[in-house]
C-alpha cells in the first residue's frame, strides 16, 4: 500500500475507535454491538495502543473489572440502559454479563499495550494490576475448563468466537432446536439474513446458553457441547508465554518459568491430540465424543503462531501450515483469507464463520507469517487490510471480491488495520 494511502487509512482507522469510545471502553459496533465485548477490547487495545495507549490500558482494566470470582472474564459486560438492542442480553443471563467467555487473547494484548508505553504503564502500576487477574482467568480454562486431554473447552459456539464455524455442526446438531426464551433478532437491522447464522442455529444456541445459566454457569454440570478448539487453545498458549513475559518483568522468575511450562504442555497436547495430517492443519476435538473434527478452517491455521518461540510446535508442523496456508483452500485459491476453507462442503463466501474473510484471524496470521521471515506470504495478508478503509471498515468481507460484510465502522476491523500498518514487529511477542 503506498504509504500516503496508508497514512489514509490509518487516520480513518482511528477516528472509528474515537466514534465507537464510549469513556470507559470501546463498543464493537455503535448499532449491532452496543456492549463490551471481551476479545473484542483485546484486539481493540492492540491497535488504540499505538495512538492512545493510556486509553487502551483503560480498555482492559474496565474490562477485568467484570471478572468473575472463579476466574472467567466474560464474553459479554452489558451496557444495561442498552439491553434491548442486542439478544440475548442482561435480562436473560439475570447478571450484567455473560455467563459465557471468549478466546484468551487478553494477556498477550495487556504484553502488547505496556511495550507500547512502558513509562506510562510504570507510572499506573499497569503490569502489577493486571497480572493476577490475567493469571487467575488462566486458572480458570486450566482448571474447571479442563477438559479430557487437558485442553480448555468451549461450552458454547459463541465462546469460540467462531459462532457458525462448521468445527460445531455435529455437536451442535445434538441439541434440540427448541428455546423457551422468545428469541429477538436485532442483528438483522443490520446485516442481511445471508450473511447471519439462521433461526435453527439460534434456537440450539438459546438452548445451549438456557442449560449452562441454569446449571448456575457450573462448568462440571454436561450440557451436550463442550469443544476443544485449536484457535481458542493457540490464545492461551500465546498468552501464557505473555504472562511469563510480565512475570519476569514483575521479578518473578519462578511464575515466568512455570507460564513457559503451561504453554509447552499446551502445545504438546494440541500436537497430539488435535494435529490431522490429511488436511495439513490443526482441527476440534469434541470432548463429549473423545473423536476429531476433521474440517478445514482458519482456526486450524492460527497455530502457526507457535512456530517458533521457548515452546514451539512438532517439527515440520509450521512448514504444513504454511502450505495449507499458501494452498488452494486459503490464500491460493483467491486473494483473501476465508475462515472456512474454499474447498470445504460448508464454504459460504457471505455467511458469516463459514467462508468470509475476518480481519482478526488475518492479523493473527500476519504476525506468525511475519515472525517467521515470510515477507510474500505477510504481503498477500496485508492486501486484505488495503480494502478497509474503502469498505468502510466491515466486520468483514468476502474472500474473493473484498466486499464488505456484517455490519460497518467495526473496531477491531480499525484496530487492527492500525496495528498492521503500523507495527511490523518480527516476533509473536516483541518488546517494542
Amino acid at each position: 500500500m503506498h504509504k500516503d494511502l496508508e497514512e489514509d487509512a490509518a487516520v480513518a482507522a482511528a477516528r472509528v475507535l474515537d466514534t465507537n469510545w464510549t469513556g470507559r471502553y470501546t463498543v464493537p459496533a455503535t448499532g449491532l454491538y452496543p456492549h463490551q465485548w471481551s476479545w473484542d477490547s483485546a484486539f481493540i487495545a492492540i491497535g488504540t495502543r499505538h495512538r492512545e495507549p493510556t486509553r487502551a490500558r483503560a480498555e482492559l482494566h474496565t474490562l477485568l473489572d467484570a471478572q468473575w470470582p472463579d476466574g472467567r472474564v466474560p464474553q459479554i459486560v452489558y451496557d444495561v440502559a442498552r439491553d434491548d438492542e442486542y439478544a440475548p442480553g442482561a435480562d436473560f443471563w439475570r447478571a450484567p454479563t455473560s455467563g459465557l467467555v471468549q478466546p484468551p487473547v487478553h494477556a498477550w494484548a495487556a504484553w502488547l499495550v505496556h511495550c507500547a508505553d512502558p513509562a506510562g504503564s510504570a507510572r499506573e502500576d499497569f503490569l502489577a494490576r493486571v497480572y493476577p487477574r490475567l493469571a487467575r482467568w488462566h486458572e480458570y480454562l486450566l482448571g474447571p475448563r479442563a477438559g479430557g486431554v487437558g485442553l480448555p473447552v468451549a461450552k458454547h459456539p459463541w465462546e469460540t468466537g467462531t459462532d457458525n464455524s462448521p468445527l460445531w455442526d455435529v455437536a451442535l446438531a445434538r441439541i434440540p432446536p427448541e428455546a423457551r426464551t422468545p428469541i429477538r433478532r436485532p442483528d438483522l437491522r443490520h446485516a442481511g439474513s445471508g450473511e447471519r447464522p439462521g433461526s435453527r442455529d439460534y434456537r440450539r444456541y438459546y438452548r445451549l446458553a438456557e442449560a449452562y445459566r441454569d446449571a448456575g454457569c457450573a462448568d462440571d454440570v454436561p450440557i451436550g457441547f463442550a469443544m476443544v478448539c485449536p484457535l481458542f487453545t493457540t490464545a492461551l498458549a500465546v498468552s501464557e508465554l505473555a504472562l511469563a513475559r510480565m512475570a519476569d518483568a514483575l521479578s518473578d522468575a519462578g511464575g515466568g518459568a512455570a507460564h513457559e511450562a503451561t504453554a509447552a504442555r499446551l502445545i504438546t497436547a494440541m500436537d497430539e491430540h488435535l494435529w490431522d495430517e490429511s488436511l495439513g492443519l490443526y482441527v476440534a476435538l469434541d470432548d463429549t465424543t473423545g473423536a476429531q473434527v476433521s474440517r478445514s478452517t482458519v482456526n486450524g491455521l492460527v497455530p502457526l503462531l507457535l512456530a517458533r518461540g521457548p515452546a514451539a510446535l512438532a517439527a515440520g508442523r509450521a512448514e504444513q501450515l504454511l502450505l495449507t496456508l499458501t494452498g488452494s483452500g486459503f490464500l491460493g485459491g483467491g486473494p483473501f483469507l476465508p475462515s472456512t476453507a474454499r474447498d470445504d462442503p460448508a464454504f459460504d463466501p457471505a455467511l458469516y464463520w463459514r467462508g468470509p474473510a475476518w480481519f482478526n484471524t488475518s492479523w493473527l496470521l500476519l504476525r506468525a507469517v511475519r515472525a517467521l521471515g515470510r515477507v510474500d506470504v505477510a504481503s498477500r495478508l496485508l492486501e486484505q487490510f488495503a480494502v478497509a478503509r474503502p469498505e468502510g471498515f466491515p466486520e468483514y468481507v468476502d474472500p474473493d471480491t473484498g466486499t464488505g460484510r456484517g455490519t460497518r465502522q467495526f473496531s477491531w476491523t480499525a484496530a487492527l488495520t492500525l496495528d498492521a500498518l503500523v507495527a511490523d514487529e518480527a516476533a509473536v511477542l516483541p518488546d517494542s
